[in-house]
């Protein structure tokens, strides 16, 4: 990378002279500007970000606003990129700040209250409470900060950034595994299985997804759809009779291993079943062959990279894209031994 000395003298100017110019300051003649703008075009230039937040000790206050994550597997799994990316990060000014709901409307709008009140630079948000979520971030975007969303996207919501998977794209991937292979008549059955409530964008958007697979290739016509809905603390509502005449299962969430765990001790075989996520108990059950597929969207990845999002826009002052989709990774046993 070129520095501002070795300009200075390919232009045959001072040091002093390219400073300017590059920092737009001061009084410069426009041969000089054309000297220095042409070296730059070919050579290349960027300006020491890093080096200039040393010299003005600037710090950075990133606030991670995540649902709680004790005993909650999924959870830590953000938690845990996010923290590697903060260690990373921390040289160069970089601050975490946690905050941390309850699954209730009532417990993340208190504690929505105080993020907004927060004197900080960026955020890192996963929105779970579709309605709540919405007025938070229209009250936290009067701060003209940058904002980070990962695992669910509210895209009517402008000028924030998105790290995470395409969700209408995953269920749509499920309708396409559940049908593979398949040429008799068939009947599937989607098991929603939630906690408090569950109308975040993504559930609903792999919903919507997985339908519009059938809608879209109208030549499986040979596939019937019934659902189910129930809360996880209500498994025992699950029944043999369910699944009488049942050949394959969608679960659109991370809880599928509770509808696995009872087709293992109901000796219930031959249903195919997809869902999301490598949950220890998921991925137990797919090494027993009681899930075929689990769609992976790599929940550490996206705290990661949220907070490397945050980093260049902050520390670098880079511009980078708005939206950021991770790729749609299908883990079956066969696969399920490489994952760490």
């Amino acid at each position: 990378m070129i520095t501002i000395k070795k300009i200075a003298k390919l232009a045959n100017i001072s040091v002093g002279t390219v400073d300017r110019i590059l920092h737009s300051r001061g009084q410069v003649t426009q041969e000089n500007i054309d000297k220095v703008n042409a070296i730059v075009k070919e050579y290349g230039y960027q300006r020491n970000i890093y080096a200039s937040n040393l010299a003005f000790n600037k710090k950075f206050r990133i606030a991670v606003f995540l649902p709680q994550h004790e005993g909650l597997e999924y959870w830590a799994a953000p938690l845990l990129g996010v923290k590697k990316a903060a260690e990373e990060f921390e040289r160069f000014g970089v601050k975490i700040e946690y905050f941390y709901y309850k699954y209730s409307s009532s417990a993340f709008k208190k504690q929505a209250e105080k993020v907004v009140e927060e004197d900080i630079d960026g955020l890192l948000f996963a929105p779970i409470f579709y309605e709540e979520s919405v007025v938070f971030l229209k009250e936290f975007k009067k701060k003209n900060i940058p904002i980070v969303m990962i695992d669910s996207n509210i895209p009517e919501i402008e000028g924030i950034d998105y790290i995470g998977q395409d969700a209408y794209q995953s269920g749509y991937l499920a309708g396409k595994l559940i049908s593979f292979g398949i040429k008799t008549e068939t009947t599937v059955l989607i098991i929603k299985i939630t906690r408090e409530i569950e109308s975040t964008s993504v559930y609903l958007q792999r919903i919507k997804g997985f339908y519009s697979f059938f809608k879209e290739n109208k030549e499986l016509t040979n596939f019937n759809f019934s659902e189910i809905n129930f809360k996880a603390s209500e498994s025992n509502l699950l029944t043999e009779k369910m699944f009488e005449g049942i050949n394959c299962v969608f679960v659109p969430n991370s809880r599928v291993f509770i509808v696995a765990e009872f087709l293992k001790n109901n000796n219930l075989k031959d249903i195919r079943v997809v869902g999301y996520d490598l949950l220890k108990q998921n991925l137990d059950y797919l090494n027993e062959g009681y899930i075929d597929f689990l769609i992976n969207q790599k929940p550490e990845e996206q705290g990661y990279s949220g907070i490397n999002h945050l980093y260049k826009k902050l520390v670098l002052k880079e511009e980078i894209e708005v939206t950021k989709y991770i790729p749609l990774e299908i883990i079956v046993k066969e696969n399920a031994t490489s994952i760490k």
